[in-house]
């Protein structure tokens, strides 16, 4: 080997070139049994370089192997060595390309002749001037505007929010097929045009169906409660709360309860079919355990309309025990699993559970039967309330006039009627039907129709009050 244009010995410092951009070395080997010259120039060296072994991070590393010539091969000949073959060389293809930051940087570059009496030029570093480029490369990093969320109203004046995709906006209405209307003419024209021609309801249909959506109607905040009141027994309190509670459940989709607070052993669990054997004073004990409706639905009773009931201890003497502490607690327990909660108070006005039960109502009802003393009771009730702190609460009642008695009454209902009109927000009528005259399980379905009417009538009036701003706790 030798070296040409070497300018002084001032450029070798301890063995370490100081310039090699005028460096070229030559030499003579014999490649394939032929003799061949071989021309190796070595790239600029950046200033910072102090000497020519290839850093840790280079694409390429490069060892005393790289070049190596004149070994002998397996099969007896000369050539480029282990490493590198000489029949590979004419097929060396560069190395994948390294992407980074939308720049690219090759990795290795080769340049191979033909095997016989031409320059060869080995393997050499990637050509740069600045051994760091690459690292300043993968350094030079694009800014990112960091990700936030918006308020609706920052977006740009062309840009829609998501409460602008709603179903009158997005649902073709002429493809979707009109529900099949109620009576039999209509059903006929509904099934004879596929469903493309709807007849409308008739009256009644329509009165029934407006009623239906006042009483599903949503209420907004949590559990409402409505005491069931009277001051004198044997008006049909028990029988207002079942029929009002098997209305609401009827018609809503939330869940209804009707809790017998009675402290004189009361009958609501035998106005339904069903019994759990269990009692309000289960869950008294149990309410610590209760961690989930299913719990609960255990100890309750559920009609067939979906209204479930919790009935009071059959014993007069366990039934005084319930206190308003045992009340609230219960009323804790109802308030967590249910939208509406019914409360028959009992007879009376005074007993232990009724401070309870007004602290926590939202809607009172007062059932008088259509007589003169029964009547004169209501009214009293009503003046109690109001000379005891609870004037918001009688002005928004709802009085219930209940017809227990079968054949028409020699008090006047239309004066009844006018007389607690003054005094309340609404006034009902139910009338007298055998079926509930017996005393015995209230089945909706086997009521008659003017009795339905009646209690779905009370039940929409008493969701409109529990939604009316007017509502009172």
């Amino acid at each position: 080997m030798r070296e040409r244009d070497n300018e002084t010995s001032d450029d070798v410092d301890n063995g370490v070139l100081e310039r090699t951009d005028n460096l070229e070395t030559t030499g003579i080997g014999i490649v394939d049994g032929t003799t061949a010259q071989i021309d190796l120039a070595l790239p600029r060296l950046s200033d910072d370089d102090d000497d020519y072994v290839e850093d840790e991070d280079s694409a390429v590393p490069v060892n005393d192997h790289d070049l190596r010539y004149g070994d002998q091969d397996a099969d007896g000949e000369e050539g480029l060595g282990e490493d590198l073959a000489a029949e590979d060389l004419a097929t060396v293809e560069p190395a994948e390309e390294v992407v980074d930051a939308e720049v690219v940087v090759p990795a290795a570059e080769a340049a191979v002749a033909t095997h016989t009496g031409v320059t060869r030029r080995a393997m050499h570093h990637p050509v740069s001037s600045d051994k760091h480029a690459l690292e300043r490369v993968r350094g030079a990093r694009v800014e990112e505007e960091p990700l936030q969320s918006r308020r609706l109203d920052q977006l740009s004046a062309d840009r829609e929010s998501p409460d602008l995709l709603t179903a009158d906006r997005l649902i073709d209405r002429a493809r979707v097929a009109a529900p099949e209307p109620e009576g039999v003419w209509q059903r006929l024209v509904y099934g004879a045009t596929r469903g493309r021609v709807a007849l409308a309801d008739n009256p009644r249909v329509r009165a029934r169906k407006e009623l239906d959506r006042r009483i599903s109607a949503p209420l907004a905040g949590g559990a409402k409660f409505v005491p069931v009141l009277s001051r004198k027994g044997g008006v049909g309190k028990t029988s207002v709360t079942t029929l009002l509670g098997m209305a609401l459940a009827d018609a809503r989709e939330d869940r209804v309860i009707a809790i017998d607070a009675n402290p004189d052993r009361g009958t609501l669990a035998e106005r339904i079919e069903r019994s759990s054997g269990k009692t309000v004073r289960d869950l008294v004990r149990a309410r610590a355990d209760v961690s989930g409706f299913n719990d609960l639905s255990a100890i309750v009773a559920r009609d067939e309309t979906r209204l479930d009931i919790l009935a009071s201890d059959a014993d007069p003497h366990l039934s005084e025990a319930f206190s308003d502490r045992d009340y609230h607690d219960v009323a804790a327990i109802a308030a967590h699993y249910y939208s509406i909660v019914l409360t028959d108070s009992g007879t009376g006005i005074v007993h232990s559970v009724m401070d309870a039960t007004l602290e926590l109502a939202d809607q009172l009802l007062i059932v008088a039967g259509r007589s003169v003393d029964e009547a004169k009771l209501a009214s009293e009730t009503l003046s109690w309330l109001e000379s005891n702190g609870y004037g918001e609460l009688a002005r928004h009642a709802i009085v219930v006039l209940n017809t227990s008695r079968p054949g028409a009454s020699l008090v006047r209902p239309a004066e009844l009627e006018s007389h607690f009109r003054t005094r309340v927000r609404a006034v009902v009528t139910i009338p007298y039907d055998a079926h509930i005259a017996t005393g015995g399980p209230i089945t909706f379905r086997d009521l008659s129709a003017a009795t339905r009417g009646a209690a779905r009538e009370l039940a929409a009036v008493v969701v409109e009050g529990l939604r009316s701003a007017g509502t009172v706790r």
